[in-house]
């Protein structure tokens, strides 16, 4: 049986797997929160294919530390790992 981490976490059994899996606890909390979390929307543009500055803005907005530094490969993956 999953641990309870209180009412921030709707799926606890979830939380746990994506925490094993290497997530952040933020990242992990947000999918074990959403509505569907074993589907994907597939509507967004790939980081790959967005510009550094696109990257940055978003990087800016989720709060990602030291991203006026980072290479485009580094933003990308402080993004996935976020």
């Amino acid at each position: 049986m999953a641990k309870n981490h209180g009412s921030s976490v709707k799926n606890d059994e979830k939380y746990e797997a994506l925490r094993d899996e290497g997530m952040s606890k933020e990242k992990a909390a947000r999918i074990a929160n959403s509505k569907n979390p074993g589907k994907k929307g597939g509507k967004s543009q790939k980081y790959e294919e967005r510009s550094k500055d696109d990257l940055y803005d978003k990087a800016k907005k989720v709060g990602i530390e030291g991203r006026s530094k980072m290479s485009k490969k580094e933003l990308i993956k402080a993004l996935r790992n976020h």
